[in-house]
């Protein structure tokens, strides 16, 4: 299957209660030979709108974090767990991640990234998951963050979902130190062919 023939299915996708109030099934997007692959959560409000990734307040801060750790947008693949707005922006049902996690293992398998970057709580431990990594209590999910975590063949990096400093702007420093590790993985990842 090709990343085209995915998106059509993404697209038209009825598979659960969140086709009903979306406008827009969300696609990834991005260089689809990244080696590095940035997991969200859910399109927001402006996203299932304009059917773009990270247009609205968040993707302002990430693409700020993204200027300062040196990494250009055309250099990763974007994409997220839940293809459609969460309505009210409430947390996802196990019955949604159950059936767009599929669309995200295709997605991963066809851009192929060494890193992995699972932006927030639900992306990240979904990925924990997914790759049998010990999942800490909820309380503690937030530990992982900035911990570089081997992932099959891959590296997976959890991070504060850019989001997070629109409401608490004193974690900003510690999102750069995480963000940071991007460069670092990318560039050791470059040096090494991979």
């Amino acid at each position: 299957m090709s990343i085209e023939v995915l998106n059509g299915q993404i697209r038209m996708c009825h598979k659960c209660r969140l086709a009903e109030t979306r406008i827009h099934a969300l696609c990834g997007e991005g260089n689809l030979q990244a080696r590095l692959m940035l997991i969200a959560q859910a399109p927001g409000e402006n996203e299932d709108r304009e059917g773009q990734m990270f247009i609205g307040p968040s993707g302002e801060v990430l693409r700020d974090l993204l200027r300062t750790i040196d990494i250009d947008l055309p250099d990763l693949y974007m994409t997220n767990l839940i293809k459609c707005m969460l309505p009210g922006y409430r947390k996802p049902k196990a019955d949604e991640i159950e059936i767009c996690s599929q669309y995200l293992n295709r997605e991963i398998e066809l851009i192929n990234p060494g890193i992995l970057v699972s932006l927030g709580y639900y992306a990240t431990r979904y990925l924990l998951g997914k790759y049998a990594i010990a999942l800490p209590p909820r309380a503690e999910l937030h530990q992982v963050y900035g911990e570089v975590l081997p992932a099959g063949d891959r590296k997976l990096l959890p991070v504060q979902h850019p989001a997070a400093v629109l409401y608490n702007s004193s974690i900003k420093e510690e999102m750069v130190r995480n963000y940071s590790k991007m460069r670092l993985l990318l560039t050791n990842l470059l040096e090494k062919g991979q």
